[in-house]
């Protein structure tokens, strides 16, 4: 009994520090600027962090490696269709600079979806509640998952169904993370002509709304 005890213990140490700690020091570091930090994630994209010492570089991997949604989503993607739609999407890499003391960013990149998650994060971080971070960041993924998996049961109807396109429109207007979720869906439909045709229309749609909301 006091061997597994004295196996069981480092093992609990560990998974706390590596598991729930680094969220809280990231967010900490970052603050508001996490939204940027979750879209990066979601949308797989680069993260390089310069100026910082080599437990934050690593926390900030973790807090990616975590956020993220890879081996999670039904029909994971196709890892060369996945990068070959990350390039397509002509996003720079994410770059940190903690030279200052303080998080620089450039190249951000963020959307409506990660932005209504800050309060939750930055609350948490305030009070010093690593495991409602743990917990914050977890509800962060399952809606992503969440919705990324209507998209694509929206996706099948919309073959056979205008008005299944039309909702699909809708949906994406209103939930927010457009961009990252038909990202992900170009992705796993590659190889699927009439999906891949679908996913084009929502993209022109998106685009449009985004040059009404930028007039």
């Amino acid at each position: 009994m006091q061997n597994l005890e004295s196996e069981i213990r480092p093992y609990l140490s560990r998974w706390y520090e590596e598991s729930v700690m680094h969220i809280h020091r990231v967010v900490q570091l970052v603050q508001a600027n996490i939204a940027f930090l979750l879209h990066a994630a979601l949308s797989h994209t680069h993260v390089e962090v310069t100026g910082a010492d080599e437990r934050t570089k690593t926390d900030v991997v973790r807090f990616i490696k975590a956020a993220s949604l890879q081996g999670l989503v039904q029909e994971e993607p196709n890892t060369t269709a996945l990068c070959k739609s990350v390039s397509e999407t002509s996003h720079s890499d994410l770059l940190i600079d903690c030279s200052s003391g303080e998080a620089t960013f450039t190249n951000t990149v963020t959307n409506r979806f990660c932005d209504e998650w800050i309060p939750a994060f930055v609350n948490a971080a305030e009070r010093f509640n690593p495991f409602l971070l743990r917990q914050i960041l977890d509800n962060f993924k399952l809606k992503a998952i969440q919705d990324m998996n209507n998209l694509k049961r929206f996706i099948r109807q919309a073959e056979m169904s205008h008005y299944a396109l039309f909702r699909c429109c809708l949906f994406l207007q209103s939930c927010g993370n457009g961009d990252v979720l038909l990202q992900n869906a170009r992705a796993e439909h590659s190889g699927l002509p009439e999906a891949c045709s679908i996913i084009r229309v929502l993209e022109e749609f998106l685009s449009e709304q985004a040059a009404i909301t930028a007039q």
